[in-house]
């Protein structure tokens, strides 16, 4: 996204300003006076693994520190003076949204509104009990009890609810506030990667968990789970003064209670684990598909229940899975992950220290599931999992002891026929070629509003219809890629119609002082130089987002430059490794274009290479491809340059800003430069922060989705600070999770994070080809956004990462990711089924095989000879030879490259794989 001079924000301090949902910048408002809770001292619990320090007045907690580094808290407490008001959320606060038989309306409570001190019950060494009725309203039909306790070294949180009425309470709305510290206001880069944290859920009812990790990635991981059945069933966001939910007050007055702290880039926003989800499932999430059926209790008169949430540590991110099992709680694993292709056999794992009753696909017939008994560790049961209905879906598992606990899949078409109607869209519905048009945008793929079923021709946001930034160039980004991976010929003709008449000349200048710039965007609001009533007048043309003529020429965003070059770098690929698909312009022309471009960004646009560029691995490949051709010098200038940048990387303890105050995109390009000049240190320390923002859970939505929050703003039909699902972070932060793995092929957990972000992409892409920004996940959407939006960047980390992967997992077994593995006797075959078919991992032997053109369709391994048998789909009218990279990315051994003619019948090449 781009500012003026006056926003480019210095990676020294995170500001708290943010973009509010018009968007436009707005001041944070001014802190609230301290509040009482700080009265009264505090108490503290001491367990094996955590301290827990609490507020007496309130009771909430006032820290919350691991003892293997008692540094680290997971609250924000340093910031509790200034969260000391009321209605600012703790950890430990409870909200309660309950009715009656005789009524049908729902009333809200909070013990957060209007604070009072809490009477104390119990204040021991072990346990802090207190009754929260002063700081409730007089009215509730509750008593609600809370109680922090120490149990066998752990720390526990319960709450019991006692109807203290003459009529049934029903609970419609149970919500236990997880604030941890994700506040980001005002602090440096520095200090936000050793002292706050990022927080992600998994929403599996008695199964679920939140995980808390630091920003740095390393460190212990605070862990919360159900104790009983205290179900995480949703995920509810609680919101700022902007976005109001209502409550009741002390004295029953309607109120609009929020937590004051401004969210925007430094700060998400805070949540709440819902135990019981109806009473909004009915209203303010009516007609949205929740994670699980919503639920409520009915509490009779005179009866308790008791809700309870144990927490505790893992040692480190890789260890959870682990640590859930020590601790008694259900572990799922899905392979490759829980986005399906519907030719793709996905296996499920099951860990449990109670037996598994019963599987159930909801909807039924969406999901079928075989036993395939215990997995090679004898104590893990394992099961196919096939994808028979597009669209979402779940498993519902239930255990012996009642525990109930559910997946949520996502069912896709196969792969190929994925990416075909993505290209088959990209090309007719948001194809726009209109020789008039005012911007010269004709012919280009442009922006498209899946809802209305209309191209993006005119958007206050003037990027999104001027086929620049991330916003604008979204569409015909994704378009290049496609034909990078799965070149088509009629859409190849097109793609180059629009690299040479609409960027080439109108999006990039071609001649004089700016050659090779990339403006900001072609479309701009001037309404002076237009035909009177040209602007449509329903919009908001008010705001900054409206650029003028000459704001919109602008050359001086960096970020645009790398979508130009993957378009030409994707052209050059298909015109090297094709005959007759392209015309317009040879190899060498696309190829020069290219490497220009990466150099204008240098000149016209120095201010943000100082950052990490998103999609910056296409950097990478282009010099890859330059010293190929033997282009020498042009290699050598880039390398020298990438190198200045890198070394400037390694010498910053947390490179990672961008334009925004805090990103999760830079630190894709600045892995791949520092692991490429030997700053192993500084890639893995990127390597590390990456993993922290993207969660390996049992969920499409949530694994491998990289942490973005604020894009929506800025390419998004519906505006607002929201937790994005698959955004373009999922895809590009894939590529080096994935890079690091093949390195490492022993660390299975970077090849599930990494795969569950390459495969985010696809699920964006709906049955008639439409690929949206990113999936809503605020429970009142939970749909995908209609705009397609920044879509491109996140297929382009698809496009340069989606490969076949075959694992010999010890406890797992054979495992395939991207393609089917089945084992006969000493043969391993592994079917290659992944969306470009070009590139294979196998991780016994080390070997990355990649092709330039063509594609695999099965690779063979016999265990007991070491051969590695290739084999290739036939020749076609455009492919009759290709180029077959064979490397080794865990040693130092230079790539092998063999020429292959193709036959008509199918190629089989024979290696013999290192021992």
């Amino acid at each position: 996204m781009s500012f003026s001079p006056l926003f480019r924000l210095s990676r020294a301090v995170l500001l708290s300003s943010l973009i509010s949902s018009t968007p436009s910048w707005s001041q944070p408002p001014k802190p609230l006076p301290p509040g009482p809770m700080l009265d009264g001292g505090r108490v503290v619990l001491k367990g094996k693994e955590l301290t827990l320090e609490l507020l007496t007045y309130s009771g909430t907690a006032a820290q919350l520190r691991p003892a293997t580094d008692p540094m680290l808290d997971y609250t924000p407490g340093d910031l509790l003076k200034a969260r000391s008001a009321d209605t600012f959320y703790h950890l430990g606060d409870l909200d309660l949204r309950l009715r009656d038989d005789a009524s049908t309306e729902w009333k809200d409570y909070s013990t957060a509104y209007r604070r009072k001190p809490v009477q104390v019950l119990a204040n021991t060494p072990t346990a802090f009990r207190a009754d929260l009725a002063a700081t409730l309203p007089a009215e509730i039909p509750l008593r609600v009890v809370r109680e922090w306790s120490v149990r066998s070294g752990d720390i526990y949180l319960s709450y019991t609810l006692t109807n203290r009425t003459h009529k049934a309470v029903h609970l419609g709305g149970i919500g236990v506030p997880m604030v941890f510290n994700n506040i980001m206001n005002g602090r440096t880069l520095e200090q936000s990667y050793t002292t706050c944290s990022f927080y992600d859920p998994y929403i599996g009812q008695d199964a679920g968990y939140v995980q808390v990790a630091r920003l740095s990635g390393t460190g212990p991981v605070l862990l919360i789970a159900p104790e009983g059945h205290a179900p995480l069933e949703a995920w509810k966001p609680i919101l700022d003064k902007r976005n109001p939910d209502k409550r009741v007050g002390r004295d029953g007055e309607a109120v609009l209670l929020t937590d004051p702290t401004r969210r925007g880039m430094t700060f998400e926003g805070s949540y709440e684990w819902m135990i019981h989800s109806a009473g909004f499932a009915d209203t303010e999430w009516k007609g949205a598909e929740q994670w699980n059926q919503p639920t409520e209790a009915v509490l009779q008169p005179g009866k308790s229940i008791t809700y309870t949430l144990h927490l505790f540590v893992a040692p480190s991110l890789r260890e959870i899975e682990t640590t859930l099992t020590t601790h008694g709680r259900p572990v799922a694993i899905g392979i490759p992950g829980y986005i399906l292709p519907q030719d793709t056999d996905g296996r499920l794992f099951l860990r449990s220290a109670s037996t598994v009753t019963s599987i159930v696909s909801e909807p039924e017939g969406a999901l079928s599931v075989h036993h395939d008994g215990l997995a090679p560790d004898g104590r893990t049961q394992a099961y196919t999992v096939h994808g028979l209905r597009w669209g979402r879906a779940r498993l519902r598992i239930t255990y012996g002891d009642g525990t109930v606990q559910t997946i949520a899949y996502r069912s896709i078409k196969p792969e190929i026929q994925t990416v075909a109607d993505l290209g088959r869209f990209l090309f007719h519905e948001q194809w726009f070629e209109q020789p008039n048009d005012l911007f010269h945008r004709s012919p280009s793929v442009i922006g498209y509003d899946n809802d209305a079923g209309k191209q993006l021709v005119q958007e206050p946001r003037v990027w999104i219809a001027g086929l620049s930034d991330e916003g604008g160039a979204g569409s015909w980004l994704a378009a290049a890629m496609k034909e990078a991976i799965a070149p088509d010929p009629e859409e190849v003709r097109k793609l180059e119609a629009f690299v040479n008449q609409t960027v080439w000349g109108h999006l990039q200048e071609t001649e004089g002082p700016q050659k090779f710039g990339v403006h900001k965007s072609l479309f701009y609001y001037q309404p002076d130089a237009m035909p009177a009533g040209y602007y449509d007048t329903s919009m908001n043309w008010g705001t900054w987002t409206s650029w003028n003529r000459k704001d919109a020429a602008d050359v001086g965003r960096s970020f645009n430059y790398p979508h130009v070059v993957a378009a030409y770098w994707s052209l050059y690929r298909v015109a090297r490794n094709t005959s007759g698909l392209t015309s317009k312009q040879d190899w060498k022309w696309y190829l020069d274009h290219a490497y220009e471009t990466t150099m204008a960004m240098r000149s016209h646009a120095p201010y943000y290479t100082q950052f990490g560029q998103m999609e910056g691995t296409i950097f990478t490949l282009l010099l890859h491809d330059l010293k190929m051709e033997g282009w020498n010098e042009k290699a050598s200038a880039l390398e020298g340059w990438m190198r200045e940048r890198a070394q400037q990387w390694n010498g910053e303890p947390y490179p990672f800003g961008s334009e925004m105050p805090w990103d999760s995109t830079g630190q894709e390009e600045v892995y791949a430069w520092t692991r490429y000049f030997g700053f192993k240190e500084k890639a893995d320390l990127t390597l590390n922060a990456i993993l922290a923002y993207t969660p390996v859970v049992p969920s499409w939505g949530y694994n491998g989705s990289a942490r973005r929050y604020w894009d929506f703003l800025y390419g998004g039909k519906y505006p607002r600070i929201e937790r994005q699902l698959h955004h373009y972070g999922s895809g590009l932060n894939a590529i080096p999770l994935l890079s690091e793995y093949r390195a490492r092929p022993n660390d299975l957990y970077l090849l599930r994070a990494g795969y569950g972000g390459v495969m985010g992409p696809l699920a964006n892409i709906d049955e008639k080809g439409f690929g949206s920004a990113a999936f809503h996940s605020y429970p009142d959407r939970m749909q995908y956004d209609p705009y397609t939006g920044d879509y491109g960047p996140n297929f382009l980390g698809h496009a340069l990462n989606t490969s076949a992967y075959l694992v010999q997992d010890p406890s797992l077994g054979w495992l395939a990711f991207g393609g089917n593995v089945t084992v006969h006797g000493n043969l391993v075959r592994l079917a290659v089924l992944d969306s470009s078919r070009q590139r294979v991992f196998f991780a016994p032997t080390g070997q990355w095989l990649t092709l330039d053109g063509g594609a695999f369709t099965a690779v063979e391994y016999d265990i007991s000879t070491h051969q590695v048998t290739i084999r290739l789909a036939p020749a076609t009218a455009y492919v009759k030879e290709v180029k077959l990279h064979i490397a080794a990315p865990a040693t130092e051994k230079p790539e092998e490259v063999r020429s292959v003619s193709l036959s008509s019948e199918g190629t089989t090449i024979s290696l013999q794989a290192p021992r």
